[in-house]
């Protein structure tokens, strides 16, 4: 997967969990209140990932896809929280607990990647 695509990948990942969020505000309760760290994690994967494409450095990349990394981990807790919690059903979180699960595998190999070429320049 190619820079561009991941871009348009985490883009797509935070609107969905936009929707999602609006869907959660609609309802009483611990829902309501679970949608916005949801919304705050989940959004955050597109936009740090945007940032990671204007980054200055090596270092200042790996920072912000390490960043990227940590929130769609959290996303992927926050899901399972919805889930475990009885607040919503599985089968209607499943296809975006998936998405948030390979977008961290994605983000967490690249990390390994950069850090390993990053370590090749440093020996060369």
């Amino acid at each position: 997967m190619n820079k561009q695509d991941l871009l348009i990948r985490t883009k797509q990942f935070s609107l969905r969990i936009i929707n999602l969020a609006a869907q959660m505000l609609k309802q009483p309760g611990v829902a309501r209140i679970l949608a916005d760290q949801i919304l705050r994690s989940g959004t955050a994967v597109g936009a740090n990932y945007r940032a990671t494409c204007i980054a200055k450095s090596d270092k200042d990349f790996l920072n912000k896809l390490k960043i990227c990394e940590e929130e769609a981990d959290e996303t992927g807790f926050w899901l399972d929280m919805l889930i475990e919690s009885g607040t919503m059903r599985p089968e209607l979180l499943q296809d975006l607990r998936d998405e948030a699960s390979q977008i961290t595998a994605i983000l967490t190999a690249s990390i390994k990647t950069k850090k390993l070429h990053m370590q090749q320049k440093t020996h060369s």
